[in-house]
């Protein structure tokens, strides 16, 4: 009998080791980021939307409503999540800073898979994290001689089967389809309904979900594992069934039907002018405009159901017991609000996209945080989750408070273009144009972005001004 109590003593105590152990060991992260998605999903207030998979994390995590990014734009968007650091208004940003390295022999401070690596991490890409799919540059974006994030990865992956190249897989449509040069030449949009159809995020899901297998079987080390679904970006390509969902659905108005009234970031459009639009006038035919409207909300189902693969084969391995989840959208996407179809503006179309974190240890699960917080966050953040050592030049904040309790206040958040900064605040958005012009929007009275109030508010301008300077100074 007194073995038996010793037995059961020490397998006790074997269980208490084990169990610490497990909570001692580092956490791995798992990135998904998705490209153009506006924050337009159930969870986030959309109820026509159906994002069942991205709901479900939310419901387990902490959304962030109010997240903006700091360019309305793929390339410098994503170095900055991947940098830490504000950086050029380009979409060759990584590249460009990858040259420096490569060529000018300078040293650079390290990415966020870079500084994740350094401490013990094994890192690996899949689909389009930076601006290439795959991290690699030259004519069809394949030339493993030209590395966007040179040190990043231990691996570093894009399948493209049919589509031949990234740059193919990039712009692509079912089944090996790809983009010509020619304007006009690939229709905007697209639903196979035929079983077998297949798109490149089908291949980078499934190259995903063998990384999460391998990374959760075969090492002792943390992992952190990203991956970049395509869709919904352009053209607007998606098996059928997903369309299908928004047969009969209400879509709500657009809240900026036109082209705003003098100077700002207004663009004509020049991405969606690249497809086949079937001589239809998309910013005046309010039925072409629906259409177009579903057809991107059917690729935001079918962004949704890869991020329902991932995150089942995460549960699959029970890795989710010890995995940080981040969701993240590049940017916005205008589906014809201030008549833009496309990015590229500083309005908060462009800019607010969803943001989702998810802890194993998720304190007030689902309960959504409402400060404004911005892309540059996402960095310091990771290092508090996992315990690494802040990265001094990173210069965001961490968003650890929030996630701890969703009602602590977030920050002013800088966006930029070329030829114009912005600062968005509770109440207001400034946009500074380099010629001195600005404009100013309040968000707490009814015409929102519809009228630019910067000639009756010269001391709320002085304000905002100061505060942009004061961030910025740290921007390009």
């Amino acid at each position: 009998m007194k073995n038996r109590s010793f037995i059961f003593i020490i397998s006790l105590l074997i269980i208490g080791v084990n169990a610490n152990a497990q909570s001692e060991k580092p956490k791995n992260i798992l990135l998904i980021c998705i490209d153009d998605l506006r924050p337009e999903l159930a969870s986030f207030g959309a109820e026509h939307i159906h994002s069942p998979n991205i709901d479900q994390l939310a419901k387990k995590g902490r959304p962030f409503l109010n997240h903006f990014v700091n360019a309305p734009s793929c390339g410098p968007s994503r170095y900055t999540l991947l940098t830490g650091t504000y950086g050029p208004a380009r979409n060759d940003a990584l590249f460009q800073r990858a040259t420096l390295i490569t060529k000018a022999h300078t040293n650079q401070r390290p990415t966020m898979p870079e500084w994740f690596k350094k401490h013990g991490y094994t890192t690996v890409s899949v689909g389009k994290v930076s601006h290439h799919p795959g991290g690699l540059g030259g004519a069809d974006w394949n030339d493993e001689q030209v590395i966007e994030i040179p040190n990043a990865w231990h691996r570093n992956l894009m399948p493209v089967g049919p589509w031949q190249h990234p740059r193919g897989a990039m712009h692509g449509l079912a089944n090996g389809s790809i983009r010509s040069k020619e304007k006009g030449t690939m229709d905007v949009y697209e639903a196979r309904a035929d079983k077998g159809d297949t798109y490149p995020d089908d291949l980078i899901i499934e190259q995903a979900l063998i990384e999460l297998e391998t990374l959760t079987t075969t090492s002792d080390n943390p992992f952190f594992l990203a991956v970049g679904i395509i869709k919904p970006h352009l053209p607007f390509g998606s098996p059928k069934k997903y369309l299908d969902l928004y047969e009969d659905s209400v879509f709500p108005e657009n809240p900026y039907p036109n082209k705003p009234q003098g100077k700002s970031t207004w663009h004509p459009s020049g991405e969606m002018m690249q497809y086949n639009l079937w001589e239809k006038d998309v910013f005046n035919d309010t039925d072409f405009a629906l259409e177009l409207r579903k057809y991107y909300a059917a690729c935001v189902s079918y962004a949704d159901a890869q991020v329902g693969r991932i995150l089942k084969k995460l549960k699959e391995t029970g890795a989710n017991k010890n995995t940080i989840v981040v969701l993240w959208g590049d940017h916005g996407w205008n589906l014809g609000e201030h008549g833009i179809w496309g990015k590229h503006n500083l309005f908060d179309v462009a800019l607010k996209s969803p943001l989702i974190i998810y802890t194993p240890t998720m304190e007030q699960p689902g309960k959504k945080a409402t400060g404004i917080v911005e892309t540059l966050d996402i960095f310091p953040t990771l290092c508090d989750l996992t315990g690494l050592p802040k990265a001094e030049f990173s210069q965001g904040s961490s968003l650890i408070a929030m996630l701890e309790n969703p009602l602590q206040s977030g920050h002013a958040a800088v966006s930029y273009l070329q030829n114009a900064q912005s600062i968005r605040v509770p109440r207001y958005r400034l946009i500074a144009h380099d010629n001195e012009y600005m404009e100013l929007y309040d968000y707490e009275s009814d015409e929102k972005e519809k009228r630019n109030i910067a000639n009756e508010h010269p001391e709320k301008i002085a304000e905002l001004k100061l505060l942009l300077r004061a961030k910025i100074n740290q921007v390009r």
